[in-house]
């Protein structure tokens, strides 16, 4: 063989095994003529008799770039031969193996490399990470070296220079191993939760909202630690304008943001949701893809900017993301798929974006003409000769322009689809349903939408049926094949989403199933070192290291869901255990995390649940009436417990005196660790914990 592998003219045999996966994003390569195999013991002994470095490459099917490199280098004989010439090739789908796309994703970031995805490791036949990337050309451009030119000189390392390998090699497993280590123990509370929320209001783009700069992500998180600073009332900086509240600035920026989103071409505006992200700092240009977990955190968000403004927009976005999410993305049994594509024919965005021409054969020229001038549509378009379809400019608009509007998108929907249909990544996630089952009953629970209740009731129901075993979740689900053991997302997730529906409904055998998953979560998943959780179960696959990240990323990082998780249960049970580990974990992890606190914006925000809660038990005859109106209150620090009677509690329930000594029919209302007198009139549960925050001071 010479030094830059065999001829590509008679390239080596070899066997692509991902025709037997379930996964779509696998399925898009199963006929590369790459040598692939999927994430498992056979493929590492593989290279562990072969001696060949691996290769490494992760993605999940709405990734435009991985199509792209797919495309490019996966799908060109000459490339694959050298591939499977001089490495074992693995291929990955991050949404079915995010444990495994963590290690290596977290050894990138050690590397000094930006992350993303694709994501390419070269890996030792042992799986130990040594140096990577993200999408690299087929041939060298920009700066960037052309994919065969890596592969190549990656493989001459491991032939020519191991030592070299065998450093990095010891250095990055050393640095991977150490993450979880406590650097000490940190204090933080409400004065340090405020002045993070300050540097992040300073942070945001005063004209499009958002964190100033582009590209521009939907961090629901950030933001939400911003409402919650409104809630807790502080000083606002920048100060208040004449006539606006004076915790009002939080909200503000909050709200700014949600209306250029809900405004901009990241949102569909004929079908509903929510692109992945926006590449422009206006809102208007998005990343086409559409992911489940966006779409759930938007709609809480959501929910609490029209119960804070009333402001229709955001009711109507709300209405209007449950709409596709029932058309487009449930499943026949009533749970939730994972995401749509970017791309259609082989363009991203294709299947969204209009001409002016079509629109006017579509609705005939007077009407197009108004659709036009609502929607930013014209001859030129606003996106490489297209039109995004958006109405980032403020028109004024009255309830007949509304009507008329809605009728026109409704025909330019159906006009829509008939074209060819981006690609659905149809697969059952735990955690990704989990966020939008909880999504659906605290904002169906605070807008008042029944409906939204029963179909996040339905999604559940599928979940805790066909996705578990014995107490154990699964992860992922496709026909019929459960991936199997689950990870820490996926219990806490479904965690929320049994505790959220708990308060929504009062149902108790959520509340049982939420403490089922919790003490099997806690038997196979925690992490004695911070008293969190690791990602992945005890007698789950091995791998390199058992990954035990505490940062954010798209969707707020398990340890934070569960921290609140935590909480809700001490509250519900009245168990006081449940609050210990919440502080435990929130000692141990925020011990080696005070110099990044912004990447961990939503284990800050269980922080906040920790001290700011509004713990509210209803009681007796009219105990629904009472808990209807406690549902109305922001769901971020509200913990609502229907008790009919004293019995209906734990015998050990701090509740349980109070009850029995209250009067028929009340709201026992405790604000961090002051609580009210028995509250008789349920128009009155809203004033009550208002009053109980902490007034406004200048720290």
């Amino acid at each position: 063989m010479s030094e830059h592998g065999s001829s590509t003219n008679t390239p080596p045999a070899f066997e692509n095994r991902l025709a037997q996966e379930t996964s779509p994003y696998l399925l898009q390569h199963k006929h590369n003529p790459v040598a692939w195999w999927p994430w498992g013991p056979e493929a590492l002994a593989e290279a562990q008799r072969t001696g060949k470095p691996i290769l490494l490459s992760v993605g999940y099917a709405a990734c435009h770039w991985c199509h792209v490199m797919a495309h490019e280098s996966f799908e060109e004989p000459d490339t694959a031969a050298v591939m499977n010439d001089l490495f074992v090739n693995i291929k990955v789908d991050r949404e079915e193996r995010p444990d495994i796309d963590q290690i290596y994703m977290s050894a990138l970031h050690h590397l000094g490399e930006q992350g993303g995805w694709p994501l390419t490791m070269f890996l030792t036949p042992a799986g130990e990470p040594v140096w990577g990337g993200t999408y690299f050309p087929k041939t060298s451009r920009y700066g960037r070296p052309a994919f065969v030119d890596v592969l190549r000189e990656v493989a001459r390392l491991f032939r020519e220079e191991p030592d070299k390998i065998g450093n990095n090699r010891a250095a990055l497993m050393e640095r991977l191993s150490a993450q979880a280590r406590p650097a000490g123990r940190v204090v933080i509370g409400t004065r340090e939760l405020d002045q993070l929320a300050r540097q992040i209001a300073s942070a945001i783009d005063p004209i499009h909202g958002g964190l100033r700069g582009a590209p521009k992500f939907p961090n629901a998180a950030i933001y939400e630690l911003l409402w919650r600073a409104g809630l807790r009332r502080p000083l606002p900086n920048p100060p208040p304008q004449a006539g606006e509240a004076r915790e009002g600035a939080f909200f503000k920026l909050v709200v700014l943001t949600l209306k250029h989103i809900c405004e901009g071409g990241i949102y569909d505006h004929l079908g509903g949701g929510f692109s992945r992200y926006s590449v422009d700092e206006r809102w208007l240009v998005p990343h086409f893809e559409k992911m489940l977990y966006d779409n759930a955190q938007l709609l809480e968000l959501l929910a609490l900017a029209h119960e804070r403004t009333g402001d229709p927009l955001f009711r109507w976005r709300a209405v209007e993301t449950v709409g596709w999410l029932a058309r487009e993305m449930t499943t026949g049994e009533g749970a939730f798929a994972a995401s749509l594509d970017a791309d259609s024919e082989g363009e991203e965005g294709k299947f969204y974006v209009w001409s002016r021409a079509e629109i006017a054969e579509a609705l005939g020229d007077a009407d197009a003409a108004f659709f036009a001038q609502h929607y930013d549509v014209s001859d030129p378009g606003n996106f490489e000769g297209q039109n995004i379809l958006n109405r980032l400019k403020d028109l004024p608009r009255s309830i007949e322009d509304e009507a008329r509007l809605a009728m026109l998108r409704e025909k330019l929907l159906i006009v829509r689809s008939k074209r060819i249909r981006p690609g659905l990544d149809d697969k059952v996630l735990a955690d990704w349903n989990g966020q939008m089952i909880a999504a659906l009953a605290n904002a169906g629970a605070m807008l008042v939408e029944p409906s939204w209740i029963e179909r996040a009731a339905r999604a559940f129901g599928f979940i805790a049926q066909q996705m578990t075993r014995g107490d154990r979740l699964g992860h992922s689900f496709r026909e019929g094949r459960l991936l199997y053991p689950g990870l820490a997302s996926d219990f806490a997730a479904m965690i929320r989403a049994a505790l959220a529906l708990h308060e929504a409904t009062g149902e108790g055998g959520y509340l049982n199933q939420a403490l089922t998953w919790q003490r099997a979560f806690d038997a196979n998943y925690a992490n004695p070192q911070n008293g969190g959780y690791f990602l992945t179960a005890s007698d789950a696959e091995g791998l390199v290291v058992r990954p035990a990240a505490t940062f954010d990323d798209a969707s707020p990082n398990p340890n934070s869901l569960a921290a609140q998780n935590l909480l809700r249960l001490a509250a519900l049970t009245g168990d006081a255990q449940w609050r210990d580990h919440a502080d435990r974990l929130f000692e141990g992890v925020l011990a080696s995390t005070a110099d990044n606190l912004l990447s961990h914006a939503a284990l800050l925000n269980a922080l906040d649940l920790r001290l700011n809660a509004a713990e509210i038990v209803v009681t007796g005859p009219a105990h629904a009436q009472f808990a209807a109106a406690a549902l109305q209150l922001p769901f971020l620090n509200r913990i609502v417990l229907r008790a009919p009677s004293a019995e209906a509690l734990a015998r050990n329930h701090p509740a349980q005196a109070k009850i029995a000594a209250g009067p028929a029919s009340a709201a026992f209302v405790c604000v961090g660790e002051t609580c009210s007198l028995p509250v008789t009139d349920p128009a009155k549960i809203a004033e009550v914990v208002a009053a109980m925050r902490p007034p406004l001071t200048a720290g």
